[in-house]
Order: structure tokens, then sequence, then C-alpha cells
């Protein structure tokens, strides 16, 4: 039997100094920032286009939930000049639009292959170095890997009995037709209310002749108070913008705009309280989150943030009954990420909108006339899966990742991803993740953690060339102590009391770890400098 080595061999591959696997933001300002070393380096994409995320998911009304000024690069004072944003929280049209404009404006098309899906990734020992397959049959050789493949890129996949027999439409969020989907006057069904979920709700709702939303875990979502971008708060980025990039650089969550109170909810009075949660809710999006110090370490704390969602819900909803359905009770609030919406909550007193408990009647069947719960039949001439992702991990599941020896990446993560500060795998030399599982990622605002990770690896790659190292790798110890360290540092919060997408409860048999990093975007970002400014400490150099 041919070897996949003895493959590529015949294949006489290409040799780059980097293969990066990926062109959404991550892949983008990899392949900026190694042409600015003057390495040679080359980007394949299974997309049409760039964007990664923001390619794939155009459902209706995808939009980012970081405020668009916040949710850009920082690497470029005259990118930033130069680009003006329209809204407050972006629109996905917006965000492609403006990553096409990234990759002409610095020229990065030339070195992207698009349609082309990386399938295999293999460590020549003899060699140092990796020789890629993609599913075109082409291969290419590179000392360095980089895997920009995104932490919520590969969608989760429905298994309901009998889905094969559905007469109506079918769509996943997360591959929405890119010629869109007229859903006038149609009886349409929404599995699933996470923020996919809720952003289609509320887009969809006024469109369709009935609305079925089938939830099984409500989720707490706080008011975008989206619009126009004020002209006001455009100009005070711009004469603030080098102290508000570094607030985010230092920050918890990698955010500028909203400042964390260093007071416990268990301090103030009920009255100071309310108040406080009130002129957050009113400014809207995460700010919530940071209105006192201890929302997330301390279930008192959490409490009362979550009574007062709680309160809006049923204050918003006209029917106590589907209000009370709409109030999670099952996990702390922020445990699993939390919602930004454009009206959720009001969309349910449409008459021809209906709330499904699936958890008191789950989903037994899909006809094909409908859904099938435990306690009726839903006609039905759509079906929306809003499922979400095989988060995190997923993406490089999916490729055939091997290392020394041959080990598989998928074989060393069976009970769970393990690296070295969400950056490298142990036994896996020269092979980079950004934003991969044990760093901040999902848990922070993605662009200023992949700008980070992508500085990060940059400059080990000056490192290494300034000494003549041919190979970087973690040392098993040093992942094994970081692995220790992120879930010490997750332990010590609320965090692991809800079966969220973040542990992996989401997809049936993976294995229940807690997969990004708690302890926030400046102290990660101190640690990766000291580990570096030591030598890379934890790192064997060879």
């Amino acid at each position: 039997m041919t070897t996949v080595n003895e493959t590529l061999t015949a294949l006489a591959p290409d040799a780059l100094d980097v293969v990066i696997v990926g062109a959404g933001f991550s892949g983008l300002y990899m392949l900026h920032k190694l042409r600015g070393l003057g390495l040679t380096a080359r980007v394949y994409e299974a997309g049409a286009g760039v964007g990664g995320t923001w390619y794939w998911n155009r459902y209706p009304g995808a939009r980012v939930d970081v405020e668009s000024q916040e949710y850009s690069y920082s690497f470029s004072e005259d990118l930033e000049d130069e680009w003006t944003w329209t809204e407050r929280y972006a629109a996905q049209p917006e965000l492609l639009t403006y990553l096409n404009h990234v990759a002409d404006r610095f020229d990065l098309r030339r070195d992207i292959r698009f349609e082309t899906r990386v399938t295999a990734a293999v460590f020549d020992e003899a060699s140092q170095r990796w020789r890629a397959t993609t599913d075109r049959g082409g291969a290419v050789s590179a000392r360095f890997c980089v895997m920009a493949t995104g932490c919520l890129s590969t969608p989760n996949e429905p298994a309901f009995p009998g889905m094969e027999r559905f007469a109506g439409n079918s769509y996943h969020t997360g591959r929405w037709p890119h010629e869109g989907v007229d859903l006038t006057g149609q009886r349409v069904g929404v599995i699933g209310t996470g923020s996919s979920a809720i952003q289609t709700i509320t887009t969809i709702a006024p469109q369709v002749g009935h609305l079925y939303v089938f939830q099984r875990t409500p989720n707490y979502s706080v008011p975008a108070h989206n619009g126009p971008r004020d002209p006001a708060v455009a100009d005070d980025w711009r004469a603030n913008r080098a102290a508000y990039r570094q607030k985010q650089r230092e920050s918890g969550g990698g955010f500028a705009g909203s400042t964390p109170s260093e007071q416990s909810a268990l301090e103030v009075s009920p009255e100071e309280r309310q108040a406080v949660f009130e002129a957050r809710w009113g400014r809207g999006g995460f700010g919530l989150l940071s209105s006192f110090a201890d929302m997330t370490i301390n279930k008192a704390a959490n409490d009362t943030v979550a009574a007062f969602v709680a309160d809006k819900i049923r204050a918003i909803v006209k029917d106590p009954a589907v209000a009370d359905a709409l109030v999670p009770t099952s996990y702390p609030i922020a445990t699993k990420r939390l919602c930004v919406d454009t009206g959720y909550y009001e969309v349910f007193n449409r008459d021809n909108v209906t709330l499904v408990d699936v958890r008191s009647a789950p989903i037994e069947a899909i006809t094909p006339s409908g859904v099938r719960t435990a306690e009726a039949d839903y006609a039905l001439d759509t079906i929306i899966y809003a499922i979400g992702f095989d988060a995190m991990t997923g993406a490089l599941g999916a490729i055939d990742i091997r290392g020394r020896g041959g080990l598989a990446l998928k074989e060393k993560w069976l009970e769970g991803p393990r690296t070295y500060l969400g950056l490298m795998v142990a036994g896996f030399p020269n092979l980079f993740l950004v934003t991969g599982p044990g760093s901040p990622s999902v848990l922070s605002n993605m662009v200023v953690s992949i700008e980070q990770h992508v500085d990060w690896i940059a400059d080990c790659m000056v490192h290494m060339a300034n000494r003549q190292i041919a190979a970087i790798e973690a040392t098993p110890d040093a992942e094994a102590g970081w692995v220790a360290h992120v879930n010490e540092v997750a332990d010590a919060t609320l965090f692991p009391l809800a079966n969220s997408w973040y542990l992996g409860a989401n997809i049936p048999g993976k294995p229940r770890v807690f997969m990004p990093y708690v302890g926030g975007v400046g102290t990660y970002r101190q640690i990766c400098d000291a580990i570096a400014a030591k030598g890379y400490e934890g790192f064997a150099l060879a």
C-alpha cells in the first residue's frame, strides 16, 4: 500500500517557507505578515473567496456581536484611516466587503488558492518539512504549517431521524445559499436558539407565513441597540485610537468600549446594582457582563444579573407561559455564549411565531411534511438547522494532520485537545495554530486575539531565522502544564457549570474538555510575551 509520504514525494510538491490553511481574518493577516518578513507563503482556501466565517455564514441577519471599529484589524493605520463602518454592529455583507478590500489593498489574492481544501498535512522528519495535499490532487512542501482554520468554521451536522424524507427545503445556517432564500409566506421551522438562530429568527419573522422556533435550551440574549454608526463615536475612536487599541490588548476580553467594574455585585445595594444593570442594558452589547467584577466567578453575584435579564424577558414577552419558557434556568448567565440581538424577545409577541419546547417534548423525527415532536406534528415548507458548529477542533479534525512518527492529531486529541498556549502541539514541530484550544479565542474579541497570535508566530520565525534554528516544538511537560493551568483557571469560574460548546457538549461523542483559556486577553498576552523573552521557554528548539 502506498503511504501518504510516498504519494506526496511522487507528486513532486512545490516548496515554500510557509503553508497557511484558511483565508479568513487569520489567514489574510498571516500572509501579509510573512510577506513583510520576506518569506514565501501560500494560503489554501476551500471557499471561492476570502472571508472565512463571513464568507460561509450568509444566513438572514448574520451580523458581528462586537462593535465594528473594535472588530477590525489594527496592524495598518492607513487601512484604519481609509475604512468607514456604516453600522455600530456590521452585517455580514459589510464584513465580507471589508475583508475583500483588505485582500485587494495588500495584493493578497496572488498567493491564495481558492476552492482548494487541504485534506492532509504530514511532517517529514528527514527533511523537517510539512507536506500537504489538497482535494485537487496537488501537494506543497513547507517548512512551517499555519492552521488558520477558524474556531467556528465546521458546521454541526444535523442527525434527526427521517431528514432525508422531508419534502420541503432544508438549510443549515452555516452553509446558507449565496444567492439567498425567499421565505415569504412560508411555514418555517428553526431548530436551535443559539446566536445564529436568534439572528435568523428576528430577521425572517416578519417575512414568513408562520415561524416555529424549536427550543431545547433557552439562551440569554441582550439588546445590541444597533443602528447607523454614531459620528461622535467614530470621531472619538479616530482621535483616541491608539489608546483604545492598547486598552483592547490589555483587557480581559479584547474590548475597549466597556470598562469592567472592580466591585462585587454583592457589595452594593440592590438599588445601585439595578441602576448599573439598567445603564449597561441601555447601552447594549456585552458590557452587561462587566457590570461587576465577580459575574463569572461567584454564583450569588451571577444570580443577580440573571434575575435582571429574566425580569427583562418577562417584561417584553406578553404571554407569561412563553416568557417563562424563554428564561434560562439550567446554567449561570454567560457560561454559554451570551447572544446580542435586535428584537429577539419581541418576536414572540407576533401572532405568526410559535415557541416549541423540545426539552419537554423532544423532536422524534423529521417527517415528509415537517417536524414531529413527542406531543405534536408541525407542517413546514422549510426547515432551518441553526445548531451551531463543531467548535475549535472541528476544522482541524477534518484534516489528516500527522506529526512525529506518523501520530495523527485526532489520535492525540481523542480525550480532548492538548496544546501549549493554544499555539503549538507537542509532537508536531513547526505546526502553528491560530487561536487554537487553550487560548482566549472564542471568549475574546477574535480579531484582537488573531493579531496577537499572528504577531507571536511571526516573531518566533524571526527568532529561529536569526539563530539558524530549523524546528520548534512544544515539550510534553510544557504542554501538560499549560493544559493543567487552563483547567485550573476554568474550574475557578462558573463556566464548567454549563453544557456548552465551549466544552464540546453540542457534539455527540466529543470529549467534555473546557477548550478556551479564561484568564483573559491581557494576562494571556503577558504570558506569551514572557515565554518568548525567555528564549521560548517550554519549547524544544533544534
